[in-house]
């Protein structure tokens, strides 16, 4: 019974982390919708001081990217979570915009962020929007 409830959770788990817009397994649960971009808010708490995370690839953070912002790829931000701490200084509730190219990776790295406590994150959608 144990092993069966496991391997529900790691199915559950898995495709609420999945990248694309399948269509849902059938009995599974309902995923929570990704949050959504808010650029306008997202320029305003970088202009009083927001930390700034791009979570696109070392590439396209090196073609450009934000002033100030630091470059924590999606796909590895869990394992990096000690330099999103140390661009807040600690403070968890320090607010933090993170971006990317369109937003739904930034969706995904906010749901990170906020799983490991961080209190104002906001998705500022892509680096287009924040311009």
């Amino acid at each position: 019974m144990r092993t069966v409830l496991l391997a529900a959770a790691l199915v559950s788990l898995l495709s609420a982390a999945g990248c694309s817009r399948s269509e849902p397994t059938p009995g599974a649960a309902p995923t929570a919708p990704s949050p959504k971009k808010d650029p306008a808010t997202a320029r305003k708490m970088i202009a009083e001081g927001a930390a700034v995370v791009d979570v696109r690839t070392a590439g396209e953070f090196a073609e450009e990217h934000l002033p100030g912002a630091i470059n924590v790829p999606v796909e590895s931000i869990r394992e990096h979570l000690a330099e999103v701490d140390k661009l807040v200084g600690g403070d968890k509730a320090k607010a933090v915009v993170v971006y990317c190219a369109a937003g739904s990776r930034a969706a995904k790295a906010k749901g990170v962020l906020e799983e490991a406590g961080y209190q104002r994150v906001v998705n500022g959608g892509g680096l287009d929007d924040l311009r």
